[in-house]
């Protein structure tokens, strides 16, 4: 065991000199990970194993009862999009403000948005309209919220087998996202540097996943019934996917063999609440499709 140790201790000094100029090896962890700073790729300067705030940032306030804090990512949009489709039936009360979260720079460690949500990430909201503010983080746990609040969107109790059908579709997505996003589209888009069998992993495991959606939609126009939470919470990642609009991957996962996702993925794309959706909090891209913070329609 000692000799074993000892060689281990070598190969990694080795590997740290020289990792540069040698050819990939076999990964021997250590009996005790440490945190490497300069590890991580392109989002190392916001990526930490701890958590709370960084700094002290007072978030901005509007007028409206809800206050959304967050950026134009797939899980982003998957709650400015339900704010639209709201707003898109009428209903005046769902109207918000949406304020950017560069998390690019860091902004969601900032104190305020701790405090809303404990884990730094986006899409954060606060919702004034009852005696007390209420905060809610993680997207599926937002959009849950917003249709219980207006009855939209989600089948009420007194519909349990529809109503299960939707929440299944849901949780499946936010189940399965980090195997997208974190997985696939890290090892295949931000990494350092690529290697073959993590991308092999995730590809598979992204392309059953369009299966299993494909499958679905072969008999469905939306993925429980009527269009819902789920095909809200869905469209963002998958449909953008085969729509060829994150990670440059449609030709290398052959999306086009996914008919079915790709003609729900278009639908959705054309609907008004949709359009609108996507483009609230985003920074980046043609200029007549950002909108860095929304606080009423005629922003648009």
């Amino acid at each position: 065991m000692k000799e074993l140790r000892h060689k281990c201790f070598i190969q990694l000094e080795l590997r740290s000199q020289y990792r540069d100029y040698l050819p990939m090896t076999e990964y021997i962890p250590p009996d005790v990970w440490k945190w490497n700073r300069d590890s991580g790729g392109k989002f190392a300067s916001i990526n930490r194993p701890i958590a709370g705030p960084t700094h002290d940032a007072v978030l901005p306030k509007g007028n409206h009862p809800f206050q959304l804090y967050s950026l134009a990512t797939p899980n982003g949009q998957k709650v400015t999009i339900m704010f639209e489709e709201l707003i898109e039936l009428g209903i005046e009360e769902a109207e918000y403000d949406a304020y950017l979260i560069n998390i690019s720079e860091g902004a969601q460690f900032g104190s305020g948005f701790v405090e809303i949500n404990p884990n730094s990430k986006i899409p954060a909201l606060v919702d004034n309209s009852g005696d007390k503010p209420t905060n809610i983080f993680e997207s599926g746990a937002i959009l849950v919220h917003l249709a219980e609040k207006f009855g939209k969107f989600l089948p009420p109790p007194s519909e349990p087998a529809k109503r299960a059908e939707v929440l299944s579709w849901l949780f499946w997505q936010m189940g399965s996202a980090p195997y997208l996003g974190g997985g696939f589209g890290h090892f295949y888009a931000y990494a350092p540097k690529k290697f073959e069998y993590p991308i092999n992993r995730f590809a598979m495991e992204t392309k059953r996943q369009l299966d299993v959606l494909d499958k679905q939609l072969a008999h469905n126009q939306y993925l429980a019934g009527d269009y819902s939470i789920a095909d809200i919470a869905v469209w963002p990642w998958y449909g953008a996917l085969v729509l060829g609009r994150i990670y440059d991957a449609a030709k290398f996962l052959s999306v086009d063999s996914y008919k079915n996702v790709i003609r729900w993925a278009r639908e959705i794309d054309t609907r008004q609440a949709v359009i609108r959706g996507k483009r609230v909090n985003r920074a980046w891209g043609p200029e007549e499709e950002q909108l860095h913070e929304r606080h009423s329609r005629s922003d648009f």
